[in-house]
C-alpha cells in the first residue's frame, strides 16, 4: 500500500480525529479510504446519470404521452423487482 501525506487546516484534522474517535474509524487513514471509495461510487452515479441524460436528448422527442411513458415505465420497473 503507498502512503501519502496530506495537509490540512486544523478545524479539518480535528474533525477526522473526532470521527476516529467515535469508534467508527480504526485511524485517520480508514475514515479518508472511506471518504474516497464513497467519492469514487458518487461519480461513477453522476456519470451513469449524464450518460442516461445524453441518451435522452439524443432520442429526441417522443410523439407518446406522458401517461404512456409512465405506464411503461412503471411495467419496466415492475418487472425489475
Amino acid at each position: 500500500m503507498a502512503t501519502m501525506n496530506v495537509s490540512l487546516p486544523n478545524p479539518m484534522k480535528d474533525w477526522v480525529e473526532t470521527q476516529v474517535k467515535s469508534g467508527q474509524y480504526g485511524n485517520a487513514s480508514d475514515y479518508v479510504r472511506d471518504l474516497i471509495r464513497r467519492d469514487q461510487q458518487d461519480r461513477e452515479q453522476i456519470k451513469l446519470l449524464q450518460q442516461a441524460i445524453s441518451n435522452g436528448v439524443k432520442s429526441g422527442i417522443s410523439d407518446r404521452s406522458m401517461l404512456d411513458i409512465l405506464k411503461e415505465a412503471r411495467k419496466t420497473a415492475n418487472t425489475i423487482e
